[in-house]
């Protein structure tokens, strides 16, 4: 009986994101994994799959990237392996889970206020209330699509994504300013947040212009990105309600682990609970 065998080809790429598509992965996961897909055919080189070539990729990733997105491309190559069947499944790295954030990477509260400043002070209206959106109601950039018109007006969006369909507040503040915002720029029905061609902003769009806040807001650029302002929700939601369950269901995970992800405090505030226990006071007398 012959061996198996598979291939990275475009036709077995684009079947894999018909799979993909049908499953209701966001555009997103989709363009991720077709990245990491694309990365490992060109380590292959031709090559088909094997599970040993795919090790030495594992191991050679090891020398350029971290632990983490190693582990995010492993699971595109077995999910693509797995679509089509063949029987390999590499293990990924084993981390210990991290109870806090590194500093450079947790955006305040007083460093998003900034931003907000400094969007404002650039007449970026648009901007200014995509930024308070997202923050004000956790929502993943890419379901900026569901904030519309009509449920700014009924003050609450149904949001559907990965498969999973939930109701998102928006607060009364926002809905106000955003029912003011709407026809002042002509938006009578549908998205709030469009492109000159009438479109939804998307990512890109998004991310290239928060950078430019960077520097009149004195923010790390780092620390500057729409998936950090749905952090800063969570945290602050956390802050108030303590409801893990409540927040992951909130913000559309399907599982805890990883709603403490977005929780988790700075390295400095772990370090200031450290010293509060006083466990370390007593001296040594000679």
């Amino acid at each position: 009986m012959l061996k198996k065998q598979l291939f990275i080809t475009t036709e077995n790429i684009n079947k894999y994101i018909i799979d993909l598509k049908d499953k209701e992965n966001a555009n997103s996961t989709i363009e991720k994994y077709v990245r990491d897909i694309q990365a490992f055919a060109k380590f292959l080189d031709g090559r088909m799959i094997t599970k040993e070539i795919a090790i030495e990729w594992k191991v050679k990733l090891k020398e350029t990237h971290a632990i983490s997105s190693i582990n995010s491309m492993i699971a595109a190559i077995n999910s693509f392996c797995n679509f089509f069947d063949f029987n390999i499944k590499i293990k990924q790295y084993k981390i210990q889970r991290q109870t806090f954030l590194p500093d450079k990477k947790d955006l305040s509260k007083e460093e998003y206020e900034r931003i907000l400043k400094a969007a404002n002070s650039t007449k970026n209206e648009r901007l200014f209330y995509i930024i308070q959106t997202i923050c004000a109601t956790g929502i993943r950039v890419s379901e900026l699509q569901y904030i519309t018109v009509e449920s700014v007006k009924a003050g609450q969006a149904i949001i559907t994504n990965k498969g999973k369909t939930r109701t998102i507040f928006i607060p009364n503040d926002l809905r106000n300013a955003l029912l003011q915002y709407a026809p002042k720029h002509k938006i009578l029905s549908g998205f709030i947040f469009i492109t000159k061609k009438g479109q939804c902003v998307n990512r890109s769009n998004i991310w290239a212009e928060m950078k430019k806040l960077c520097v009149i807001a004195n923010v790390d650029p780092k620390k500057v990105f729409p998936h950090n302002l749905r952090s800063l929700f969570s945290r602050m939601f956390y802050s108030i309600d303590k409801d893990l369950a409540k927040l992951a269901d909130m913000l559309g995970h399907s599982n805890v682990n990883t709603t403490r992800i977005y929780i988790m405090g700075n390295g400095s505030e772990h370090r200031k609970i450290i010293e509060n226990l006083c466990l370390s006071k007593l001296k040594y007398v000679t």
